[in-house]
């Protein structure tokens, strides 16, 4: 009896507990999209009280069983002494509970039955009016159907649907996919007020150049290491800023500038990305993006735009304006940014949770890429096809929203960062300071130093060597005795170093970064190995799944903008397994007297111009057109007359003089020549050789039948195909291709089939990135 009445209670308890849940639900009509789901939740309540009610009711009667069998005479008789009869007392109070208990129970299924039966009532009505809808069959919205189809099954899969109205109706799927996306028409019985004429918008604030940067300090915010060390070096270099946003002024003299707001999303130091860049901070990992992104910041700022920074995902989703749920849904109000700022980690966190306006708004992206992608990597169905797809690619924006630490490639823009740059003062003192038998080691991890015994025995032969290796408590083995390891220094205590030193050398990683202009910025000469065969994505780890093959620009040494636009006295690149040639090198360099060198383009004022000019012109969201291919041209349609022209020595072709008013293309289309490669080079070798550099923004103009004819190339036929060649001839076939898909316009890339057409433009002195009139 005991067990049986224990069984009761704690079936008692958990009905309660069962009830107590169901209660606890969100209230009817909170709002119009949980009708059908809360009343299916309190048709389970009133089942629950049905079942408490019937579990009661049986419990009751099984005590009344043992009631009657404690009564008996014989029960008594034969248990007395074991069992008193006191024992039992508690039993009938307990009884009168649940009997209390079972009777509220009852009364209140009864009353839940009435108020769900009225909420049935009016769901049913309610639900009648809003299912007075049919899918439309409009030509102009041919996936409506198919999205009202895939909504009926999936509306409750991200609860960013219930957050715009939807609830399960046709009606409530119509509206969302008519008014919160775009892919059916509008619903005429809806109240829409009609539509006005908007008055023109307000006239925009004008950026003016800043003269204090404390305000973007407090703009960066606290919290990492990561943090702390970029607003150290803004601090470090506020002056230079300062002085460089004045030239700049000066030389655009007083022109107009709109105030642009921009998001600035470190995706890299999120939480969720991982943050693996603020530990490198103190422990002497590579921190060039970090650099970059500090100086990116600067240059912004002193241009005098409004900026908003965030290296995390909830701050994101505020600034953005993402709707509750898991990411399928459009914005909840227009992007209140000009442009974006971002990198790979941010440019994926943002198409997890902007939905279809990811795709609205991605022209206004910029994405800060440390090596560059390339075409061919970055359209999707062709990287998919042609075997180009990587972890990093096939995001199917225009390849120069990609923006470099150097100028790998001029399918994308060249954002750089800067270098400390010398008065006349300081480079007399570096130069009467110079230790013309130091040498520092490019190489702050202790896995650089690794296998390098042999060039430092020789090194170590005429200089005296320093290392920047960082450790915690026991010098790293890999670093000889003979070396002075000073640990990781801070940055100025760096510096110090350099301006002492005469040789930085460098042990063939890491690649591309900035210590070495910063080296020979103080004067140093910097020594690297050479590449045979250039390192890329064919042959060498590091570079495999990047979306680059770096064919327009190898990878021959560890730092190819040095040794290709640098060069010699500052840039020694020599083959590190000859020891003859490494050794004399050595000994020539000791000899060698080098000034303190820093190309424009990485001063201050260099990348004010550069991102200056990138943010008044470059304009993603406005579509250029292409030709129509001969499958959609008519037989009346006749192509415009090529605007370009052969040049007075009939080797190359130029914009025509006579051509009428030029487009509005920048770069400015008068810096435009058109050359034809040779079938092993790249469009960016063959403008090099020229003096020029490839600019892809003019591909459009090229992409023509008539541009064959002027160059006096034959073309038995002519065909329109994807291809990143591609416009291009193989002459041996006299076949002609043009290019179908804009996206994968590409000055890398060469076939010894083809010979390509190559669209090149002039630059400006120390400015790659902008050609003579750019500015």
């Amino acid at each position: 009896r005991i067990f049986v009445l224990g069984i009761g209670f704690f079936t008692l308890c958990f009905l309660m507990t069962s009830l107590g849940g169901q209660f606890s639900a969100k209230r009817l009509g909170d709002s119009p999209f949980t009708i059908r789901t809360e009343v299916m939740g309190a048709l389970e309540s009133r089942g629950v009280l049905r079942r408490m009610s019937d579990m009661l009711e049986m419990l009751m009667k099984r005590m009344d069983i043992l009631a009657r069998l404690e009564n008996s005479t014989d029960f008594h008789k034969g248990d007395a002494a074991r069992f008193p009869l006191d024992r039992f007392q508690p039993a009938a109070g307990l009884m009168e509970r649940i009997q209390a208990i079972a009777q509220n129970v009852s009364d209140i299924a009864v009353k839940v039955d009435q108020i769900l039966r009225n909420s049935l009532l009016n769901g049913k009505v309610m639900e009648g009016r809003r299912d007075q809808c049919e899918v439309p069959r409009d030509p102009k919205y041919p996936d409506c159907a198919g999205k009202v189809e895939w909504m009926r099954a999936r509306w409750t899969s991200d609860p960013c649907y219930a957050f715009f109205g939807v609830d399960g109706t046709e009606c409530s799927f119509l509206i969302y996919l008519s008014e919160v996306e775009w892919f059916c028409p509008p619903l005429p019985w809806r109240n829409r007020t009609v539509a006005e004429p908007s008055p023109p918008p307000p006239p925009r604030a004008q950026a003016a150049f800043r003269r204090d940067l404390a305000r973007l300090l407090e703009l960066i915010g606290t919290g990492k290491e990561s943090l702390s060390f970029m607003k150290k070096r803004i601090r470090h270099l506020a002056q230079q800023w300062l002085r460089a946003a004045r030239r700049l002024e000066q030389k655009l003299a007083g022109r107009q500038r709109d105030q642009k707001h921009i998001l600035i999303h470190i995706g890299f130091l999120t939480e969720e990305s991982g943050d693996v860049f603020s530990p490198r901070v103190l422990k002497g990992g590579p921190l060039g993006e970090m650099v970059q992104w500090a100086d990116i910041l600067a240059a912004l700022f002193m241009l005098g735009h409004s900026l908003r920074v965030t290296v995390s995902l909830k701050e994101l989703q505020s600034h953005l304006g993402v709707p509750p749920g898991r990411g399928n849904c459009p914005l909840t109000s227009p992007l209140p940014f000009d442009l974006i700022y971002t990198d790979y980690h941010g440019l994926q966190q943002m198409k997890q949770h902007m939905g279809l306006s990811f795709k609205k708004y991605r022209c206004r992206v910029r994405v800060i890429d440390t090596f560059g992608t390339e075409p061919a990597y970055n359209h999707e169905e062709y990287a998919t096809l042609r075997g180009y797809r990587t972890n990093w690619g096939y995001w199917n924006l225009q390849p120069t929203q990609f923006m470099t630490m150097f100028p790998h490639t001029p399918d994308n823009s060249f954002m750089g960062f800067v270098s400390e740059e010398l008065n006349q003062t300081e480079r007399q003192l570096i130069k009467a300071n110079k230790v013309s038998s130091m040498a520092v080691v490019y190489g702050k991890e202790a896995s650089i130093w690794k296998g390098k015994e042999k060039f430092l025995a020789i090194l170590n032969k005429y200089m005296e060597i320093h290392g920047t290796v960082y450790y915690e408590t026991q010098r790293p083995p890999e670093v000889p005795a003979f070396v002075k390891n000073h640990g990781l220094l801070p940055q100025h205590e760096f510096q110090q170093l350099l301006r002492k030193a005469k040789l930085f050398i460098g042990f063939g990683f890491p690649y591309e970064g900035p210590a070495p202009l910063e080296a020979i910025a103080n004067g140093c000469v910097f020594l690297q190995a050479r590449f045979n065969p250039p390192h890329s994505s064919l042959n060498h780890e590091f570079f495999r799944g990047k979306p680059t093959s770096r064919e327009a620009s190898e990878v021959s040494s560890q730092h190819p903008y040095a040794e290709e636009f640098i060069g010699k006295p500052h840039v020694w690149t020599v083959d590190y397994n000859n020891s003859e040639e490494f050794e004399a090198a050595i000994k020539t360099i000791m000899r060698t007297q080098v000034d303190p060198y820093l190309p424009y383009e990485y001063t201050c004022e260099g990348m004010l111009e550069r991102i200056h000019a990138y943010i008044q012109h470059q304009d993603f969201c406005t579509a250029s057109s292409l030709p129509p291919s001969p499958k959609t041209k008519s037989p009346a349609m006749q192509s415009p007359p090529s605007p370009l022209a052969l040049s007075p020595n009939s080797t190359h072709l130029v914009w025509s003089p006579s051509a009428g008013g030029a487009p509005q293309a920048w770069p400015p289309v008068a810096s435009l020549q058109v050359w034809v490669s040779e079938p092993q080079h790249t469009c960016t070798e063959t403008c090099r050789q020229h003096g020029l550099v490839c600019e892809p923004t003019f591909f459009r103009f090229l992409n023509k039948e008539e541009v064959f004819l002027q160059l006096s190339i034959a073309c038995d036929s002519t065909e329109y195909e994807m291809n990143h060649l591609y416009p291009a001839v193989a002459e041996n076939v006299r076949e002609c291709y043009l290019q179908k898909e804009p996206l994968l316009f590409s000055c890398a890339g060469y076939n010894p089939k083809y010979r390509r057409l190559c669209p090149c433009r002039d630059f400006r002195q120390g400015q790659v990135a902008l050609c003579r009139d750019c500015l």
